[in-house]
């Protein structure tokens, strides 16, 4: 059947499409919300489209930060049970890329991986691939990692001036990266759907061979994408052409 599942505090549907083939689900990067992928649904007609909500932040602020990455998947991969009636295509940036990865294998082990019918890594290392040297966000302040941030392009320098931006907002930004940092990766098991990498070639980041890295943690196809733009390419371009039913392999 193909209905529309009721929202969840963890899931934002601006326009549910009851008549869409599949269901693109987006997962912010560290610090994001689900507000990012505001036009995604405008953009992507085909799919109906969900950006997930973690805690911390937005309609959420209340609630606790989330610190353990592989939890967060798990309590993602819950709040999509109800939407498995269709295919879904997995988007994630940056950390998102690696939560949504997360998610996938768990929605796997559970027998539903095959309603996963692709994961996309944007602007982000492979999982299993070494932090760079002296990005230990253990050892940096809250001030450091908000240079950080700037560094990436992702926050507006006038924002991170305002001090209602830092109290309400730099501590899901700085626990979000806290959080990416004692992500351990396990090697198995392995996704068997399509893995899709996407990177600027200017990020500063994530270099082509970091996203490339990517085709080691599937058994099926992998595709690799280098597109103009720095970390957050996805501002000004996003890959819309990239990520369309027909690409994905959801239609």
């Amino acid at each position: 059947m193909n209905r529309t599942a009721a929202p969840t505090r963890w899931l934002r549907c601006a326009a549910p499409r009851p008549e869409a083939a599949a269901r693109l689900v987006c997962f912010p990067h560290a610090g994001g919300s689900a507000s990012f992928f505001g036009g995604w649904a405008e953009g992507l007609p085909s799919y109906e489209v969900h950006a997930v909500c973690y805690p911390g932040r937005a309609a959420r602020l209340a609630e606790p930060l989330p610190t353990d990455l592989p939890a967060l998947a798990a309590d993602i991969a819950e709040a999509l049970t109800p939407l498995l009636d269709r295919p879904l295509v997995l988007f994630g940036h940056s950390m998102g890329a690696v939560v949504a990865y997360e998610t996938a294998r768990l929605l796997q082990s559970r027998g539903t991986g095959a309603a996963v019918r692709h994961l996309y890594a944007s602007g982000a290392r492979a999982p299993h691939l070494a932090r760079p040297e002296g990005e230990d966000t253990s050892t940096m302040d809250d001030d450091a990692i908000a240079d950080a941030l700037l560094a990436l392009g992702g926050t507006d320098a006038e924002l991170l001036a305002d001090p209602d931006f830092r109290e309400l907002v730099l501590p899901y930004v700085c626990g979000d990266f806290r959080m990416f940092d004692r992500y351990d990766h396990v090697a198995e098991p392995l996704l068997t759907c399509p893995v899709t990498a996407i990177a600027g070639d200017a990020d500063p980041q994530v270099g082509a061979g970091h996203a490339a890295a990517w085709a080691a943690v599937t058994t099926g196809p992998f595709r690799h994408h280098t597109i103009p733009g720095d970390h957050f390419y996805l501002d000004a371009r996003p890959p819309f052409g990239l990520v369309t039913p027909e690409a994905s392999g959801a239609d």
